[in-house]
């Protein structure tokens, strides 16, 4: 059984892991932290990590950036692996991911979702292959209520793309605000926002006279909240470090 401190347990996504935990013979939520009390859980809920004296195997954070330095924070504290699925983090943030998986283990994804980790290993080879004679587009689509575009797995598609090509890209934002024409080096990263879109993620590689195209489509939240739960159980008793979906998937 893997004991789990879930940060952010009033949010959506707190919510449908906490869903699937109750379901899950080998988890359980023994506590959460959340500044948003008006939901009644099973478990605990607490304002301030600090203040949490309930003993877990590993905290999964599933809420703003805002709130990591108290994460970590508190898995230092504990002792305790911190599985990371926020999106949106800073360079300086992933710095401070980086130099605390070097006292405790550190899980980081972008993106929770098998299929998602699949399709970045796809467009990797893909990449490699077309690099000369195609350019390089990704499109994502999310719900009207996310905060922060573009969105933290479409720039890890594009960075696991831009390792893999022979000369470095530039990353073109949009394109409203750039007069010219496309140059040869770019990786354009476009962000829609509207609606209940829970997350599609398309790349494209567009060549003379065809275009192939990778794409992934989330019909719900459920596919990160069980990516999340399988980090959570893996990361049990593991020593510091960073890891990631690829030792997981591996």
């Amino acid at each position: 059984m893997t004991r789990i401190i879930m940060n952010g347990c009033n949010g959506r996504m707190g919510q449908v892991i906490t869903r699937l935990a109750a379901e899950d013979e080998n988890a359980e939520i023994v506590a959460g932290f959340d500044i948003n009390d008006n939901i009644k859980n099973t478990y605990p809920v607490f304002s301030d990590p600090a203040e949490c004296d309930i003993a877990a195997d590993v905290i999964i954070d599933f809420s703003h950036p805002s709130s990591l330095e108290g994460i970590l924070n508190c898995a230092k504290a504990k002792n305790i692996p911190a599985v990371i699925a926020t999106t949106g983090l800073s360079a300086e943030e992933r710095d401070l991911l980086s130099e605390t998986s070097k006292s405790v283990p550190i899980f980081f994804s972008a993106n929770m979702s098998l299929g998602i980790n699949l399709i970045t290993a796809l467009a990797k080879k893909a990449a490699e292959i077309l690099e000369d004679g195609f350019d390089i587009e990704i499109v994502e689509r999310h719900h009207n209520q996310k905060l922060d575009a573009p969105s933290g797995t479409a720039l890890a598609i594009a960075e696991a793309i831009d390792e893999t090509l022979k000369n470095p890209s530039e990353f073109v934002y949009d394109r409203h605000s750039v007069r010219r024409k496309r140059r040869k080096n770019e990786i354009g990263i476009h962000a829609v926002r509207g609606g209940t879109i829970v997350g599609d993620h398309r790349i494209i590689f567009a060549g003379n006279d065809e275009v192939i195209e990778i794409s992934h489509h989330a019909a719900s939240r459920e596919v990160f909240a069980v990516g999340a739960l399988s980090a959570a159980k893996f990361m049990k008793g593991k020593a510091a470090g960073m890891y990631n979906m690829s030792d997981l998937i591996g």
